[in-house]
């Protein structure tokens, strides 16, 4: 192919794109040739033949003295086309692709789970064997909007735990922690609001926003908190809807929100009039609970999510939403939307391990045993020069920075092809700036061949 074709190509490619995400509906004025020419730093010429080319496709139209239009109906939304193109083995959804359609034989020290061998389940099959045994309707019936009183009772008193002052009334069962978040973001957001998230931050939270058409802005995330003069600033500068984040045990990094970055964040918040969702998914990980927003703002403009996909079992879809009571009862409309009545058969069967004697010392001995892991995972990775960029307090992840002159996303290709599925920095980042980062599931890196392969991949001759 020619260098011109090529150019060309580049512009045909940018419009389909723009149509596939929806940012150039049917009827759409395109960017004049000349303002298309000058953003993509391309000739005139080069963006009048790409033009005609698509028209000539019928993707298109010429309107005399008007300029090109989006022809046809609006195209069905493709999530891989919004925002920059990013290589398919770093975007977060072919991430969560490599994770979960992957064979058992494929080893994967960059997944965000426990390996199901220390998941809680000789509780959850005598929860099953006695679910078995239940009336007909816990097995037949739809679940009230709000879930369970039981089970909400019980969650109310956990959470208390951690600070965080929630009655049953305020609290909701949704299908899981993504759930949780998807509802709240149908509740507060409208397309073309700003979001704000930690940078780095957990990659779904990227391909949910995607999902809602905001803008999303990234924070630099400290070993405290957000940088909160950044944070300050994003705030003045574009008035965000919504700040989403992990306080404790905070996704990738590990890292522990302080007191003072928790009240200048609330403070903030309050000023700019902004919502904030706190995903609390790692709560029962912890040795000691950090500090909650929720815990300090009492719930005022602070919505508090969880799950137990972690702890004990991501088949049983189950997730919880705490915030303000009339929130909720807006929020109970939204779920009955889109989903009608909740899972009875998981609540009761989640209520019933929960309660379960053996709980407790499940979650005691998994956090003794991924302390043990992240000791092995540091000891392996020192000798490949891949060091932590904090030791956290606790949780399965590591945040490592790779060697200098490495780029993670080629690490992970190689890898990838002999069977090892890592988890590039730049899936969390939204700016892209965390290229030289891998995330490291302790629980998760316990085979030889992980180093193995990482070692061959990191032994070859950077690319010039």
């Amino acid at each position: 192919m020619r260098r011109g074709d090529t150019r060309i190509e580049a512009v045909v490619t940018a419009v389909r794109a723009g149509i596939a995400s929806r940012i150039y509906g049917p009827g759409t004025r395109l960017p004049s040739v000349r303002a298309q020419a000058k953003a993509m730093e391309l000739s005139v010429s080069t963006v009048v033949e790409a033009y005609e080319r698509l028209a000539s496709e019928g993707v298109i139209a010429s309107r005399p003295g008007s300029g090109f239009y989006v022809t046809g109906a609006a195209a069905p939304l493709s999530l891989a086309d919004i925002g920059p193109r990013l290589d398919r083995e770093i975007d977060p959804l072919w991430m969560s692709r490599q994770a979960l359609e992957t064979g058992a034989d494929v080893l994967k020290p960059g997944c965000g789970w426990l390996p199901s061998s220390w998941m809680y389940e000789e509780g959850m099959r005598r929860a099953l064997r006695a679910a078995a045994r239940a009336d007909t309707p816990m097995l037949t019936d739809y679940a009230s909007p709000l879930g369970p009183a039981e089970l909400r009772q019980l969650l109310s008193r956990r959470i208390a735990a951690t600070g965080v002052d929630a009655s049953p009334e305020q609290l909701m069962l949704t299908e899981s922690g993504t759930h949780s978040i998807d509802l709240v973001c149908r509740f507060l957001l409208e397309p073309g609001d700003t979001v704000v998230v930690d940078d780095p931050c957990y990659f779904n939270f990227h391909a949910l926003l995607k999902a809602h058409r905001v803008n999303v802005i990234g924070v630099p995330y400290t070993a405290t908190g957000p940088d909160i003069d950044v944070f300050e600033a994003v705030l003045q500068e574009h008035s965000p809807r919504v700040y989403i984040t992990n306080s404790g045990l905070h996704n990738p990094t590990g890292a522990v929100l302080s007191p003072v970055t928790a009240h200048r964040v609330l403070k903030l918040a309050e000023r700019a009039d902004m919502v904030i969702v706190e995903d609390d998914i790692f709560a029962d990980f912890e040795t000691t609970h950090a500090p909650r927003l929720a815990a300090f703002d009492g719930l005022s403009r602070v919505i508090l999510i969880g799950s137990f996909s972690k702890t004990i079992s991501a088949s049983l879809r189950c997730g919880c939403i705490a915030a303000r009571a009339d929130w909720i009862d807006s929020l109970i409309d939204l779920k009955l939307a889109t989903t009608f009545g909740g899972g009875r058969l998981a609540s009761d069967i989640l209520l019933m391990a929960l309660t379960d004697s053996g709980y407790r010392k499940h979650m005691e001995s998994i956090r003794h045993r991924l302390a043990e892991a992240r000791e092995r995972t540091i000891a392996r990775l020192r000798p490949l020069d891949i060091e932590p960029w904090l030791v956290p307090q606790a949780g399965m992840f590591l945040w490592c920075r790779l060697p200098e002159g490495r780029d993670a996303g080629d690490l992970a290709r190689a890898c990838l092809r002999e069977g090892v599925v890592l988890a590039p920095g730049n899936a969390f980042s939204q700016s892209l700036s965390a290229g030289n980062f891998l995330r490291f599931n302790v629980a998760q890196s316990s085979e030889k061949k992980i180093f193995d392969t990482l070692s061959r991949a990191l032994s070859k001759r950077k690319p010039l």
